[in-house]
C-alpha cells in the first residue's frame, strides 16, 4: 500500500494522480481530529491532508475593499519594516505611486541600517518590457548604500526560448507563461491578493486583498517559496543587467528545458513536502485554543508540472453538497473544461459566477489585437451559458458581470457557504483566474481560509455582497445586444487560442 508520505510527494507534482479523493481515503481514522475542531466543517476535512495548515485567530485577518487602502497599507508597512520585505508580483509599474513605494522600501533599509532584507520576485519578460520598466524602477535600491541587502529575482519561463523568443512580440510572449504570484510580505504580516504593483491596481482596478497579521510561520513559508523560485531565476544587477542566480547550475534558456523543469520542480516540492510533514499532526491543530481559522497555502506551477492548487479547487467544486452556496469570481472568464464539468455535472450547490463586463475588462479600448480580448471573453461566456441551458442548469448556476463606471475588474477567488449557512466558512484568495493559463502556464498561489470565526465570516459575506452589488446577471439575451456580438475574427481566435487565455 502507498504510504501517506509517498502519496503526498507524488501528489504535489502530479500529472499522474488526478483524483484527490485518494488523499481523503488515507488514514480515515484521523479525520475525527478535524471534526473536533469544527464538526460542521467535516465536508472540508480532506483539506487537512492535502496542504500545509497554519492555524491563526480570525481577528488577525483583515479584508480590504478599496485599492487605495491596499496601496496605503503596503506603503505604511514598508516604511515600518524592521526585518524583511518580500514581494512577488507580475510587475512593478513606472508611475509616481510606484516610485513612492520603492522609496518606502529604501527608507526601511536606511532606518534599519541595512537590517531589513528585501526580496522582490517579478516576471522577467514583463518586468523588463520597454525602456522604462520595473527593472529601471528598482535599480536605485541596488545602487543604494544598502544595495547588498536587496535581491531582485526575475523568473523566466523555460518555455520561451530560441526562435520562439526571437519572433514573439513583447506583449504576446506572455502567453507562453509567466510569474503570476501576488504576495506582499513585511516582517510577519502577509498581504495576499490578485493585484499587481501598478497605478491602476492602486486606484480604480477592483481586486481582493487579505491582510494576515502576526503569522510568522505562514510568512516564513511564503518567504522561502519566493527564495526557492529566486534560486532558479535571474538576478537584477546594479547596472541593469541580469545574471542567472549562482545557486542553480541549469540555465532555463540554454540547457534542456526538461532538466531545468525537473530541477526547479524538485526545489519547490521539497519545501512543500517539508511543510506537509510539519503539519501532519492533525490533532495538534485542534488543540490550539487561540485558533478559530486555518490557512492552507496552495501552489500551481503548471510549466513545472506542479498541479496542487487546481486539484484542490477541482475537489472543492466536485464535492459541493446540496444546500451549499458557492460564489466564484474571476477577472477573465475562461474556466477549464474540468472546472466547467465539475460545476455543471458534479457540484450540487447553488453557484454564482462573477466576471468582468466588457467595459470593466482591463483590455477594453486597447489598441490593435488586444482590443478584441473583451469580445473574446464574451464569446466564451456565451458558450458557457448555452451549455448551462442545454444541461438545464440555468436555475442552479448564474453568471454575473461586474460593471462600475470608471473602474476595471480583476477580483478572483471563491466563497463557500455550507448547507444551511448564509455566511461563508471557506474562501480562496490569491492569483489564479481558474482558466487554462492559471492551471497550465503560470506560477500561481492562493490560500484556502477555513474559519469558524463569526466576525470573519460576516466580513467574507460583506466582501462578496459588495462585489456582486455592482454586477448584472448574464442570460442568453445578453448576447443578442448589438455591442455584444463578437467580430468573426475574434470567434476564430477563441477557437485557436482559448488555451492560452
Amino acid at each position: 500500500m502507498t504510504s501517506q508520505t509517498e502519496l503526498k510527494c507524488t501528489y504535489i507534482g502530479s500529472s499522474v494522480i488526478r483524483n484527490i479523493t485518494q488523499i481523503a481515503m488515507l488514514d480515515e481514522e484521523k479525520v475525527f481530529a478535524v471534526d473536533m475542531v469544527q464538526p460542521e466543517l467535516h465536508t472540508l476535512s480532506w483539506l487537512y491532508k492535502a496542504a500545509p495548515c497554519f492555524p491563526v485567530n480570525g481577528s488577525k485577518i483583515k479584508i480590504i475593499h478599496e485599492p487605495s487602502i491596499f496601496y496605503s497599507t503596503l506603503l505604511e508597512k514598508c516604511k515600518n519594516a524592521t526585518r524583511r520585505i518580500t514581494f512577488a508580483s507580475l510587475y512593478l509599474g513606472t508611475g509616481r505611486l510606484e516610485s513612492d513605494l520603492v522609496q518606502a522600501i529604501g527608507q526601511a533599509l536606511t532606518l534599519s541600517n541595512g537590517n531589513v532584507e528585501v526580496k522582490l520576485l517579478l516576471d522577467f519578460m514583463r518586468g523588463s518590457r520597454g525602456k522604462l520598466n520595473s527593472c529601471k524602477m528598482l535599480e536605485p535600491l541596488l545602487n543604494s548604500k544598502y544595495g547588498h541587502c536587496c535581491q531582485i529575482f526575475l523568473y523566466h519561463t523555460p518555455k520561451l526560448r530560441g526562435l520562439l523568443k526571437m519572433i514573439m512580440p513583447d506583449r504576446f510572449n506572455e502567453l507562453v507563461g509567466l510569474q503570476h504570484m501576488k504576495l506582499y510580505l513585511v516582517d510577519n504580516d502577509l498581504i495576499i491578493s490578485g493585484a499587481n504593483l501598478s497605478n491602476d491596481y492602486f486606484t480604480n482596478r477592483q481586486d481582493r486583498y487579505f491582510v494576515i497579521e502576526d503569522c510568522k510561520e505562514l510568512c516564513d513559508f511564503y518567504n522561502e517559496l519566493v527564495e526557492k523560485v529566486g534560486e532558479f531565476s535571474f538576478l537584477l544587477q546594479p547596472d541593469g543587467t541580469t545574471v542567472l542566480n549562482s545557486t542553480t547550475n541549469v540555465h532555463p534558456l540554454k540547457d534542456k528545458s526538461l532538466k531545468f523543469i525537473e530541477n526547479a520542480a524538485d526545489s519547490v516540492k521539497s519545501l512543500f513536502q517539508r511543510e506537509l510533514e510539519k503539519c501532519s499532526n492533525v490533532e495538534k491543530l485542534g488543540k490550539d485554543s487561540n485558533a478559530d481559522t486555518w490557512i492552507f497555502p496552495l501552489i500551481q506551477m503548471g510549466q513545472l508540472n506542479i498541479y496542487h492548487d487546481s486539484q484542490i479547487t477541482l475537489k472543492l467544486l466536485q464535492t459541493t453538497p446540496p444546500g451549499t452556496t458557492l460564489r466564484l469570481a474571476t477577472g477573465y472568464f475562461n474556466l477549464t473544461s474540468e472546472y466547467s464539468d465539475a460545476l455543471l455535472k458534479n457540484c450540487q450547490g447553488t453557484c454564482h459566477l462573477l466576471t468582468a463586463h466588457p467595459t470593466a475588462n482591463g483590455f477594453f479600448s486597447a489598441k490593435g489585437v488586444a482590443g478584441g480580448i473583451p469580445a473574446a471573453y464574451t464569446k466564451i461566456e456565451e458558450s458557457f451559458i448555452k451549455r448551462c441551458n442545454n444541461m438545464r442548469q440555468q436555475k442552479r448556476v448564474t453568471l454575473w458581470e461586474f460593471i462600475r463606471p470608471g473602474w476595471t475588474y480583476h477580483a478572483k477567488g471563491l466563497w463557500y457557504s455550507l448547507p444551511g449557512q448564509e455566511k461563508p466558512s471557506l474562501t480562496l484568495i490569491g492569483s489564479p483566474n481558474f482558466g487554462y493559463r492559471s492551471v497550465s502556464k503560470d506560477l500561481e498561489t492562493q490560500i484556502a481560509v477555513v474559519t469558524k470565526n463569526e466576525k470573519l465570516q460576516t466580513e467574507l459575506q460583506k466582501e462578496h455582497e459588495r462585489l456582486f452589488s455592482c454586477a448584472k446577471p448574464v442570460t442568453k439575451k445578453t448576447f443578442t445586444e448589438h455591442d455584444r456580438v463578437p467580430p468573426t475574427w475574434v470567434c476564430v481566435a477563441v477557437v485557436l487560442f482559448r488555451y492560452y487565455f
